[in-house]
């Protein structure tokens, strides 16, 4: 099954939606042309600025699964995949009898595009510059109550929440970048394991597994401290086992659609073995051997051997340089906005491009940023 879907997944792959900002009216075009006949559209209720907000339920069975994405205006690549997946269940091809396994036995009900009025301002925060999951017990933004009702009214057995991460992160031991990154949310500060939470991580220990045959060493997970006011952490406290998917990163794939066919291949494969309770062949321990996603493992170059001359001394160096992402409001804009992350031993970083630039030397490094930026050392070489 997992290679059908591979194969055929440019059959499925919305195409409407291609680019990395994805706004609202984009979202009205394609659901616009969803049939109204196989797929139950409503709307759920309006955002701040007063954009529809929609639920796109589909299938008769009695295992309901939520799924919810772009609460983060500019994390785009969930709604992406959503729409791939309602596109596979309307597709006739040699995996009919599998698509109709999980139309039978699951009820789907898809909320793309929480945040719209986020994704307009291409900004993480809703129009009230407030971070909707950040937002699970205040409730202040009509976007969160909205998420919570339809969470308490459908109560489903499996929740989904779809996001996108930073380009830097990495698998710990791994010297490549995090493709996709997972995470059964803690509900408590002693991150307690109940039966909920075990379903949540065995899923994830399936799909763990499955990807480890097309992105090895690009899978991890994140920590599970216990936020309490994040929706994952508060979902899962409802008794709904809750899986957190993050968008990552493959060198080369600046607008991610290589993550993009992984993430649709890794929520069919969820559904499929939540169908099939394959994820019960798995322990805690599958779970916990997941490599953990290590934040900034990554930047953008390496300058290696650097002079720069200081004090009237010289000594040489490395130089590591990032996008000025660090604030995530803006992380998806791949802006020419460069920083330096480090000088010294780099050893243990990993770069998307390492330059040696043992020829060249920075005199008066004694403001070293701003020496870097009169050289122009980044752009000269990017």
């Amino acid at each position: 099954m997992i290679n059908q879907l591979l194969q055929n997944y440019n059959n499925y792959k919305e195409q409407n939606l291609i680019e990395l900002t994805i706004k609202y009216a984009d979202i009205e075009r394609v659901v616009s042309k969803l049939n109204a006949d196989f797929f139950e559209i409503t709307v759920l209720g309006k955002s701040f600025e007063d954009r529809n907000i929609y639920q796109i339920k589909v299938g008769e069975g009695k295992t309901k699964i939520l799924l919810w994405s772009q609460m983060h205006g500019n994390e785009a690549v969930g709604t992406m995949a959503i729409f791939d997946i309602l596109n596979f269940f309307v597709a006739d091809d040699e995996l009919n009898s599998y698509r109709q396994k999980l139309l039978k036995n699951c009820t789907f009900y898809f909320v793309p595009m929480l945040n719209p009025d986020g994704a307009e301002k291409k900004t993480r925060r809703n129009a009230q510059s407030i971070d909707l999951n950040r937002d699970a017990l205040k409730l202040t933004a009509p976007e969160s109550i909205i998420l919570n009702e339809i969470a308490d009214e459908i109560m489903p057995e499996f929740g989904f929440n779809l996001h996108d991460q930073e380009i830097y992160y990495g698998p710990e031991n791994s010297n490549k970048t995090s493709a996709l990154s997972f995470l059964a949310p803690a509900f408590d500060y002693p991150k307690t394991i109940n039966e909920k939470r075990t379903k949540s991580m065995l899923v994830i220990a399936d799909i763990f597994r499955m990807l480890q045959n097309y992105i090895p060493n690009q899978v991890a997970k994140y920590n599970d401290s216990f936020m309490p006011n994040a929706f994952g952490d508060n979902i899962q406290k409802k008794g709904i086992s809750t899986i957190l998917v993050e968008a990552g990163y493959i060198l080369g794939n600046e607008h991610r659609q290589e993550v993009r066919k992984y993430y649709f291949l890794s929520l069919v494969y969820a559904f499929y073995s939540i169908v099939e309770q394959n994820f019960k062949k798995f322990v805690l321990k599958d779970y916990n051997d997941i490599p953990m996603n290590v934040k900034l493992k990554f930047c953008d170059y390496i300058f290696k051997n650097v002079t720069i001359k200081q004090n009237n001394k010289e000594f040489t160096t490395d130089i590591s340089v990032i996008r000025n992402i660090l604030d995530s409001e803006k992380f998806t804009d791949y802006e020419d906005d460069f920083i330096i992350w480090d000088i010294g031993d780099m050893q243990n970083k990993f770069a998307f491009e390492i330059i040696d630039l043992k020829w060249k030397k920075i005199e008066n490094g004694n403001n070293i940023v701003e020496r870097l930026k009169k050289a122009d050392f980044l752009f000269k070489y990017r």
